[in-house]
């Protein structure tokens, strides 16, 4: 069955980093999260998909010890690997689609 996920640009949730999962694909959801403020270093315990929806982020990662930016624009993606640690600062208010592995 076809679903259509309507005003993704615009949505909002309650809480920053908080937001519903639009869909499960195979092994992994699809999260649509909102976001107005940094996140916290963190390693994910899969590859993780980050596509910016709306607005802008700065994505900081550490490879080898060595920390690193990249800004993401509207429309831009990120492949973050299983264990790579990250942390994204969004500049205002941000719309993201995260695809990774379903949580047990």
């Amino acid at each position: 069955m076809v679903e259509i996920v309507s005003n993704v640009a615009s949505f909002r949730a309650d809480e920053p980093w908080d937001g519903p999962t639009v869909a499960r694909l195979g092994g992994a959801d699809a999260m649509l999260i909102w976001a107005d403020r940094p996140y916290h270093w963190h390693r994910n315990q899969a590859d993780e998909l980050f596509c910016v929806v709306s607005g802008r982020v700065e994505m900081h990662y550490r490879s080898d010890g060595e920390e690193s930016s990249a800004w993401l624009e509207q429309g831009d993606m990120m492949l973050i690997r299983e264990g790579e640690e990250h942390v994204a600062f969004p500049e205002g208010e941000a719309r993201f689609l995260i695809v990774a592995a379903a949580q047990q």
